[in-house]
C-alpha cells in the first residue's frame, strides 16, 4: 500500500519510532551537524539551507506542526542549555565547526534546534522543497529494507519473531480443543459447524472470516492462519473460545439437550458484546491493523479505524534486540515445548 508521508502522521511516526531505519538513513544522508548531550543536532539555519527553502517556510511548518515536532525532539535552547551547547560545539574536535553559516554565533537568548528525529520529521512534512520531495522515497525504501533484511524477506511470519509466540501457541491449542469439544458435544449440527463457528470466532476477534484474512495477507490455501497470528491475537482468541465453550455447556445442560444452530449463534452474539472481552478485542484489532499495515504491507479495510502508530515496544519485539529467528526460539525453548506437550 503506497504511503504518502506528507499526509499521514501515523506513517511518519512509524518511521521515527524505528531506530534501525533512522540509523540507516542517518548513515546515508550527509550534512553539517553538531554533537551535544549524546545526540546529533542541526540549527534552524542549517535545516533551512539543506532543504533550499526560505526561513518563513520553516517557521510556518514549526507553527503548524509544533506538537508533532516537539514530540520528536525539536527543541529551543535557552539560558544555561544554550550556553552549554555553544561551549560544547567549540570544544568538539571530531566535527568541523560551521559557526559562520549555522546561525550559532548570532544566537543570543535562544536557538532553534533539531535532533535527527525532528529533522527527519520535518523532511517528511515539507512539500515546498524539491529536495525533500526527491528524498522521501529514499526514506521509505530504507525503512522497508530494514524490515526485510531483519526478517530475511519473509514478513508473513514476522509474528513468530516474538519470543512469547511459541508458548502462547501451545497454550491456545488446549483452549482450541476445549472449544471444538464443546461444538461436538453441545451443538446439534453436522461437521460443517466447525468451520462455520471458527469463522464466527474470527469475526468476533477481528471482523474477518478466514478467507478474507488469507486474501489480505496473500496466504496460500495450505497456510495455517494460526501461524501468522500475533501472540496477543492468539491469547484473545483463546479467551473468546474458552468463554463460549463454557457458555455452550451451561446452556445445553440447562435445557437438557444439544443446542440448535440459532441457539448457539445467540451465545456467539453475546460474546461479541461481552464487556469483559471487549477491551482485549479492541486491543488486538488495533495491533493487527497497525502491525500488518506497517510490517506486512497488508491493509485490513474493516479495521481501518483501529490503525495507529507502531509503538517502540513493537519494534523491539519484531525487529530489534528482543526479536529472534523462529528456529532460534525453538532451540531456546525446547524444555518449555516438552512441558507444554506433556500437559
Amino acid at each position: 500500500m503506497r504511503k504518502e508521508l506528507t499526509n499521514s502522521s501515523i506513517d511518519r511516526q512509524n518511521i521515527l519510532n524505528n531506530s534501525l531505519a533512522i540509523q540507516e538513513i542517518q548513515e546515508q544522508i550527509w550534512m553539517k551537524w553538531f554533537y551535544f548531550e549524546w545526540k546529533i543536532w542541526f540549527t534552524k539555519k542549517q535545516v533551512t539551507d539543506f532543504f533550499e527553502v526560505d526561513r518563513k517556510t520553516i517557521d510556518r511548518y514549526l507553527e503548524i506542526n509544533q506538537d508533532e515536532l516537539r514530540k520528536n525532539w525539536y527543541e529551543i535552547f535557552t539560558g544555561k542549555k544554550l550556553k552549554e551547547a555553544k561551549n560544547a560545539f567549540k570544544r568538539d574536535i571530531n566535527v568541523p565547526l560551521y559557526e559562520e553559516d549555522s546561525g550559532l554565533n548570532n544566537a543570543k537568548s535562544n536557538l532553534w534546534m533539531f535532533d535527527f528525529r525532528s529533522f527527519l520529521n520535518l523532511w517528511m512534512l515539507l512539500i515546498e522543497s524539491e529536495k525533500a520531495q526527491e528524498l522521501r522515497q529514499i526514506i521509505l525504501d530504507i525503512t522497508i529494507d530494514t524490515i526485510h533484511k531483519k526478517t530475511w524477506w519473509e514478513t508473513k511470519y514476522i509474528n513468530r519473531r516474538d519470543i512469547d509466540f511459541l508458548e502462547s501457541s501451545f497454550k491456545w491449542e488446549n483452549y482450541r480443543r476445549k472449544f471444538t469439544d464443546a461444538l461436538k458435544d453441545y451443538i446439534d449440527m453436522w461437521n460443517i459447524k466447525y468451520p462455520i463457528f471458527t469463522d464466527k470466532i474470527y469475526e468476533i476477534a477481528f471482523l474477518e472470516k478466514s478467507k478474507e484474512y488469507k486474501k489480505i495477507l496473500n496466504l496460500e490455501e495450505k497456510d495455517n492462519l494460526r501461524e501468522t497470528f500475533y501472540t496477543e491475537v492468539l491469547n484473545t482468541i483463546a479467551c473468546i473460545e474458552n468463554w463460549i465453550a463454557d457458555e455452550l455447556q451451561k446452556e445445553s445442560k440447562k435445557i437438557g439437550r444439544k443446542l440448535t444452530q440459532t441457539e448457539a449463534e445467540n451465545i456467539f452474539y453475546e460474546a461479541w458484546n461481552n464487556s469483559f472481552l471487549k477491551p482485549q478485542i479492541e486491543d488486538i484489532r488495533n495491533k493487527m491493523a497497525s502491525r500488518d499495515l506497517y510490517f506486512r504491507d497488508a491493509y485490513h479495510q474493516k479495521l481501518e479505524k483501529y490503525i495507529t502508530e507502531i509503538w517502540i515496544d513493537d519494534f523491539e519485539k519484531f525487529i530489534w534486540e528482543k526479536s529472534k529467528n523462529f528456529e532460534d526460539i525453538l532451540k531456546d525453548t525446547s524444555d518449555v515445548i516438552k512441558r507444554l506437550k506433556n500437559k
